[in-house]
C-alpha cells in the first residue's frame, strides 16, 4: 500500500480524468464501498426479522485491502467514495478507515450512509477523521412505527445522531426515506417539511426489491409500492408547486432534485423502479466480501479479493474495474426479473 501523503501534498493533487468508461459512454468517478454486512436493525424492506447469516469475518475485506482498492480506483479518476454496509458504524474502528481513505490522493468527496442509531457516538470522530458528508436512513418520525419498520433500535437515538452530525459540521446532511405504501407514505409531507426548517436534503426512495424482502412488496404482504410521482404530488398538494433545481455534473446523483419555494433545504426523488436513472450512473460498488458489482440491481460481479490475496498488482485491480464496467447494463431489468441480491452485503 502506498505511503499516506501529508495534507499539504493532498492540497496540490489535481483531479485525474476518468479512464473507466463503459460500453455506453458512461465514465466512472464514484465507488461505493460496503465495509460490513452486519446491521443492528432488521428493516422490513431489507431482511427478515430473524436476520440473515452473517459473512465469516475472514471473508470480509480488511481496511488495508479496502484502501488498496480505493487507491487503484483513484488512479483511474474516481474521486467520490461512499462507505456503506450493512451498517458501517458496526465495523470496529470505522473512523480509522475514514482517515485512511480521506488521505488517498485524488479522493475529494468522502461520504457515509448510516441508519443513525450509533451516530451520536461517532459523528465528531468521523468528521475529525475527514468525513465530509453523511446520509441518514429514517423512514418515520413515529416511535411505534419505527419499531414496526426497523424492528430494533430507538427512534430517539437516530434523532440524536442527526443532531450530532449537524453539530460536527457534516454537510450536507441527507435524510433517506424509503416510501412504503400503507405503512409510512402518509408521512411524506411531514418529511418534506424538514427542509423548511433546516438546510438538509430529504430524499424519497422507491422501494427496491432485493431477495428476502421481495415477498413484502407490491401489495402481496405488509406494504405496497408507491411511485415517486405520487409522492411528489402529495407533497405539492400541501406546499404548492415545487421548484426544480439544476444540479451540475460534479454533484449529479440518482436523485431528481426539487425544493419547496423559499425553503433552505431540498427534496430528492430516487425513482429506481418507476423512472430508472441508469443513463447518468457513474458508480461501481465494492462489496464487503471483495466483489466489484456493476449495478445495484443487475449486471455482474468481478472478484477482487482473489487479486488482493493472491499477490495481484494495481494493474490487475484496474483491469478488474474495466471488466466490471463492461458488465454494466444500459438499463437494469424490470422489477419481476431482477436477480436475487443481499442488500446488507452490497451496500445500497
Amino acid at each position: 500500500m502506498n505511503e499516506i501523503p501529508s495534507l499539504a501534498q493532498l492540497a496540490r493533487q489535481e483531479a485525474k480524468p476518468p479512464t473507466i468508461v463503459d460500453a455506453y459512454g458512461r465514465a466512472f468517478t464514484y465507488l461505493r464501498v460496503s465495509v460490513t454486512d452486519l446491521c443492528n436493525l432488521r428493516c422490513v424492506y431489507c431482511m427478515p426479522e430473524e436476520g440473515v447469516p452473517w459473512v465469516p469475518r475472514e471473508e470480509v475485506l480488511s481496511f488495508e485491502e479496502i484502501v488498496t482498492v480505493v487507491e487503484a480506483a483513484a488512479a483511474c479518476g474516481v474521486y467520490k467514495v461512499r462507505l456503506t454496509g450493512g451498517e458501517p458504524l458496526m465495523r470496529r474502528d470505522i473512523e480509522k478507515l475514514v482517515a485512511l481513505v480521506a488521505r488517498i490522493p485524488g479522493i475529494r468527496d468522502l461520504a457515509l450512509t448510516t441508519n443513525g442509531v450509533r451516530l451520536g457516538s461517532y459523528a465528531k470522530a468521523l468528521a475529525e477523521a475527514g468525513l465530509k458528508r453523511i446520509n441518514i436512513s429514517l423512514d418515520t418520525t413515529d416511535a411505534a412505527k419505527f419499531k414496526q419498520i426497523a424492528r430494533r433500535g430507538e427512534l430517539g437515538d437516530v434523532l440524536a445522531g442527526i443532531a450530532s452530525a449537524q453539530a460536527a459540521g457534516l454537510a450536507p446532511i441527507k435524510i433517506n426515506m424509503v416510501v412504503l405504501g400503507g405503512l409510512n407514505d402518509n408521512e411524506v409531507a411531514e418529511f418534506a417539511a424538514f427542509t423548511q426548517e433546516r438546510p438538509v436534503e430529504v430524499r424519497f426512495i422507491e422501494y427496491m426489491p432485493l431477495e428476502e424482502a421481495k415477498g413484502c412488496a407490491m401489495g402481496s404482504g405488509n406494504f405496497g409500492f408507491i411511485p415517486n410521482d405520487v409522492t411528489k404530488a402529495r407533497i405539492a398538494e400541501r406546499f404548492g408547486p415545487l421548484e426544480p433545481l439544476e444540479v451540475g455534473p460534479a454533484m449529479r446523483g440518482p436523485a431528481e432534485v426539487w425544493k419547496i419555494p423559499n425553503a433552505p433545504g431540498r427534496l430528492g426523488f430516487i425513482s429506481a423502479m418507476s423512472a430508472p436513472f441508469c443513463q447518468h450512473c457513474d458508480r461501481l460498488r465494492l462489496t464487503c466480501t471483495g466483489e466489484l458489482r456493476s449495478c445495484l440491481l443487475d449486471g455482474g460481479t468481478v472478484d477482487v479479493k482473489s487479486i488482493l490475496r493472491g499477490g495481484g498488482k494495481r494493474a490487475d485491480l484496474i483491469a478488474a474495474f474495466k471488466k466490471a464496467a463492461a458488465l454494466k447494463p444500459e438499463v437494469h431489468k424490470a422489477w419481476a426479473d431482477i436477480p436475487s441480491a443481499k442488500m446488507s452485503r452490497i451496500g445500497g
